[in-house]
């Protein structure tokens, strides 16, 4: 496992809501993850953990290989890859995240 793998796992596991995205928080760089913050402040989710993969080629990649999913936003939840903005809307319309959050 390579040290960008070992670091990624780290983070998802030490933290209970991890949000891979572009940009920040404060400043989404793409809609999708600007969506994906929205939508767990929205599920009441805090002490987000916010990682902007434009700062680090390595890790936007690396966050590929680790979850096997081409796109980003990703969310992981207790360690748990949730997945992207799409299946987190419709999880949010189902009640499902906000439940996962509070859990």
């Amino acid at each position: 496992m390579s040290d960008v793998q070992t670091w990624i796992k780290e983070t998802v596991t030490q933290h209970p809501v991890v949000l891979f995205m572009k940009g920040t928080a404060q400043f989404p760089q793409c809609g999708f993850s600007s969506r994906a913050v929205q939508l767990l402040q929205a599920s009441g989710a805090e002490n987000i953990v916010t990682i902007n993969v434009l700062e680090d080629p390595d890790i936007r990649q690396g966050i590929k290989d680790y979850s096997n999913w081409p796109t980003i936003p990703q969310l992981y939840i207790k360690g748990e890859f949730i997945g992207g903005s799409d299946i987190m809307s419709e999880m949010f319309e189902s009640g499902e995240l906000q439940t996962l959050l509070k859990g």
